[in-house]
C-alpha cells in the first residue's frame, strides 16, 4: 500500500508538471504496466482530481480544472486567500519568492474551479496594494499564463511594446521567466526573427497560449541552461541611463552575495570593494546597498548621491 500511495503521488506530480502525457510515457516513468496506470488514474479521480483520458494510439492523460477543488485540506475561502496572496507575492510584494509564487499560483489555478477563479479576480480587481518598489506593475494573471506556457512547452502570442518603437504582435516559444530587481523578463525564441530574445513582462499585453507544443531549444553559448545570464547579457547590451560606481566598506564576497550577477564587484582589500552597476532605476542600487548594510561612498553618478540624501532625509525625519 505504501508503494502504491507513493506512486500515486508521483503520478499526480507528473500530471501537474506537464499539460499532457501519453499513457506509455507515464507508465515508463512510473515503471508500471499501462493497466496499473489506469487503476492509479481511477484512484486519483475517486479522490477528486479531474484527470481526462484520450483513447487510441495518440492517447494519454491530462489534468483539468474540475467542478470542485481537489482535496488539498483547504476550504474554498482558504484557497482564494492563498491565490490572492500568491498574486501579490508574484508582483514583488515579498522579495525573493516571486518566481516560486508564480509556479505555485500556476498549479493552484490549473485545478481551481471557475467560480473560485472569479472570486480571486474580484478580490484582486477591487483591492489597492501599497506599492513600495517603485518598479513597473505586472499583471499576475499574465505572469501565470507565461509561466504555464513555459512549463508546458506551449507557443505564445502577445503584443509587445519595445523601449523604442511601435507595438507589434509576437509569436514565441517561451523558455523561462527571470526576475531582476523588481522587473520580470520572459526568455523566449522569437519565431518571427528566428533568434532568442528577452521580453520585459510589463511591456507584454494580452498573452495567449496557442495550444501548439514544441521541443525546447538550447540557449546559445555561453548561456546554455542559464536564462538569468542571458537576460543580464541582453540588459548590458542596451545603453542604460546610469553608470553606478560605489565604494563599499565591506568584503567583496559579502557584496557579491547580495548583488549576484546583476553587478560587478571589484575587491580593493579584505574589507572594501567597488560596486559597479548599469541601471535605469536608481532604486535598484539603493536596495542592494541597504541589503549589504555597510558604510559606502557614492562615486558616480551625482543623481545617486542626491537620491541617497533624499531617502536618508525621509528615514532621518521619522514617520508621522
Amino acid at each position: 500500500m505504501a508503494g502504491s500511495s507513493a506512486r500515486m503521488l508521483q503520478l499526480l506530480s507528473l500530471l501537474q508538471t506537464h499539460r499532457f502525457w501519453s499513457g506509455g510515457e507515464l507508465a515508463e516513468r512510473l515503471e508500471v504496466s499501462e493497466r496499473t496506470l489506469r487503476r492509479d488514474v481511477d484512484r486519483l479521480r475517486e479522490l477528486g482530481y479531474p484527470v481526462d483520458a484520450v483513447r487510441g494510439v495518440a492517447g494519454g492523460y491530462q489534468l483539468q480544472a474540475g467542478a470542485s477543488l481537489p482535496p488539498l485540506l483547504l476550504e474554498d475561502d482558504e484557497a482564494v486567500a492563498i491565490a490572492v496572496g500568491l498574486r501579490g507575492a508574484a508582483g514583488g510584494m515579498v522579495e525573493g519568492i516571486a518566481e516560486t509564487s508564480v509556479r505555485a499560483l500556476g498549479k493552484l489555478v490549473q485545478v481551481m474551479p471557475p467560480r473560485l477563479r472569479r472570486q480571486v479576480d474580484a478580490l484582486q480587481s477591487y483591492s489597492v496594494p501599497v506599492s513600495f518598489s517603485g518598479g513597473p506593475s505586472v499583471d499576475a494573471s499574465a505572469l501565470t499564463t507565461l509561466a504555464m506556457a513555459c512549463r508546458d512547452d506551449e507557443r505564445l502570442r502577445f503584443d509587445y511594446t519595445p523601449r523604442e518603437g511601435e507595438t507589434m504582435r509576437r509569436h514565441v516559444e517561451p523558455h523561462r521567466l527571470v526576475t531582476r530587481g523588481r522587473r520580470w523578463y520572459l526568455v523566449a525564441y522569437d519565431l518571427t526573427r528566428h533568434d532568442w530574445r528577452s521580453f520585459r513582462v510589463d511591456r507584454i499585453a494580452d498573452p495567449e497560449r496557442t495550444g501548439a507544443r514544441f521541443r525546447q531549444r538550447e540557449l546559445p553559448a555561453p548561456h546554455a541552461g542559464d536564462a538569468a545570464s542571458f537576460v543580464q547579457a541582453a540588459i548590458r547590451s542596451i545603453p542604460q541611463q546610469h553608470d553606478v560606481a560605489v565604494l563599499v566598506r565591506a568584503s567583496a564576497d559579502a557584496v557579491t552575495e547580495v548583488v549576484r550577477r546583476w553587478g560587478d564587484v571589484d575587491p580593493l582589500d579584505d574589507a572594501s570593494c567597488r560596486l559597479r552597476m548599469q541601471v535605469d532605476d536608481l532604486g535598484w542600487p539603493l536596495m542592494v546597498l541597504a541589503a549589504v548594510g555597510a558604510p559606502f561612498e557614492v562615486e558616480s553618478p551625482p543623481e545617486l548621491v542626491e537620491e541617497v540624501r533624499r531617502v536618508g532625509a525621509l528615514f532621518g525625519g521619522g514617520m508621522s
